[in-house]
């Protein structure tokens, strides 16, 4: 039996509490449910089907039997299927089986039972299967999940708009910025990644063997199969209709999900290591948490634990998704096998990326802003004023600005008054001057609070 303490990964393991929200949904136990659910409602289609007299139109009654069904099916239930395939060594085949069996309850609709699977490859319940599962993920456990990472970092921006922060470019002091202009920054960048989320769409087919709806086409010739097929996708599985494959479907919409997961995993790994860097710096602080322990040897640490737990799994997501926007979209000719292990994988880089959310939101929870530590940094650094001055100077065609002010300022300590200093020796009107010589590093800041405050 499973047990957190004995499980050999972690998702199952150490953070089982973390990724309950994925167990359903991606599990086995998931996968099997996603198959019965498609091939009952493959098989109500083809009652409503005049064009297959031999299954006829089942009354309401009966229709919500069949999907009362999957919609009761259980981990038990799931049991059952997969103590069947130990017999047929075969998933889906074992799906069927289960299925037969369960129709025996409902008297109505037994006798068509043959029509379970009619005219299906296992690839047609399995593409579907898991374009079910990747909707229900994305929808109920990823989108809520990064929403709310989203309003955190929107709130911080607008919280901490006013906060001057001194800029690090190549890691040395740069023009100054805002702490929550740079917060809005992520904003903006996870929003495009979220937007692409929810107009994505999830792809199904079922076309048979080799995507021809070649035994379809000998059974009933004259139905048509392409018309039924897309009905079933769209109107009975809320999934998009993919018209042309091979036995498989391609899998290049799953690339491209793999691809949107692991960019906005990559921005929150980039926002991760810059608050790692800021709380180093001291211009952040995190809360103390009684009982907590951040060393075994050194009573006083308080490690940034959770962005670093955010940083690791993320990598560890990313690297599933990169393989499979790789891997999926190749099938040797009409077929071959090894997307399908690749697939059941699926579960995992989600749980992953699951997990690098909530450590990401419970560690941007314990932050505290240190704005002495921050002020004190920009009195240390008037040289970023160089920046403003020279571009003045340019405006008023003063011969080499950039040359003087890097004379100036490059290896030295400037201070307030070496600058005031600096600029009453240039040629330019005296209320240029005196505007001039109000810029402070704290107050150098551009359109960053209004940037901050409208994202």
């Amino acid at each position: 039996m499973l047990d957190a303490i004995t499980a050999l990964s972690p998702l199952d393991g150490r953070y089982s509490r973390q990724t309950s929200p994925l167990q359903s949904i991606m599990s086995e136990y998931g996968l099997v449910k996603a198959r019965i659910t498609v091939e009952i409602e493959w098989f109500i289609a083809l009652s409503e089907n005049a064009g297959i007299p031999e299954v006829p139109s089942f009354s309401k009654e009966d229709v919500q039997k069949l999907r009362d069904i999957y919609a009761n099916f259980s981990p038990e239930d799931a049991k059952a299927v997969k103590k069947i395939e130990k017999t047929t060594n075969h998933d889906v085949k074992a799906v069927e089986y289960w299925l037969k069996n369960a129709f025996k309850a409902v008297p109505e609709i037994a006798e068509y039972s043959e029509f379970i699977h009619f005219a299906c490859t296992s690839e047609d319940i399995n593409n579907l299967s898991y374009a079910l599962m990747l909707k229900e993920s994305i929808n109920n456990v990823v989108k809520p999940e990064l929403s709310a990472i989203i309003a955190t970092l929107r709130s911080m921006a607008h919280q901490f708009a006013e906060i001057p922060l001194l800029s690090r470019t190549h890691g040395q002091s740069a023009t100054p910025s805002t702490l929550g202009k740079e917060m809005a920054n992520v904003v903006y960048r996870l929003e495009r990644q979220f937007k692409a989320l929810e107009k994505f769409e999830f792809f199904g087919k079922i076309n048979g063997a080799v995507g021809n709806y070649n035994a379809h086409m000998v059974a009933y010739p004259a139905v048509d199969w392409e018309a039924h097929a897309q009905n079933l996708v769209i109107n009975h599985l809320g999934l998009s209709f993919m018209p042309y494959s091979t036995q498989i479907e391609p899998h290049d919409y799953v690339a491209e999900l793999s691809h949107i997961m692991s960019r906005s995993n990559t921005i929150m790994i980039d926002l991760a290591r810059d608050i790692w860097g800021y709380i180093s710096l001291g211009y952040f602080k995190q809360k103390v948490i009684e009982g907590e322990v951040g060393s075994s040897t050194m009573p006083h640490k308080v490690n940034p634990i959770d962005f670093e737990n955010a940083e690791g799994n993320f990598g560890i997501s990313n690297a599933l998704f990169i393989h499979f926007a790789e891997k999926l979209p190749i099938s040797r000719w009409q077929r071959d096998l090894s997307d399908s292990t690749v697939l059941r994988s699926l579960g995992s880089a989600f749980g992953y990326t699951l997990i690098a959310y909530k450590s990401l939101q419970k560690g941007l929870g314990k932050l505290e802003v240190n704005e002495a530590i921050i002020s004190k940094d920009l009195d240390l650094n008037w040289e970023v004023l160089a920046e403003p001055i020279q571009t003045v100077m340019r405006r008023y065609n003063i011969e080499s600005p950039y040359e003087k002010l890097k004379a100036l300022t490059r290896g030295q300590k400037i201070s307030a008054e070496k600058l005031s200093v600096f600029i009453d020796s240039l040629e330019m009107p005296e209320d240029v001057k005196v505007e001039l010589k109000k810029l402070t590093p704290h107050n150098y800041i551009g359109k960053a609070v209004e940037l901050a405050k409208k994202i």
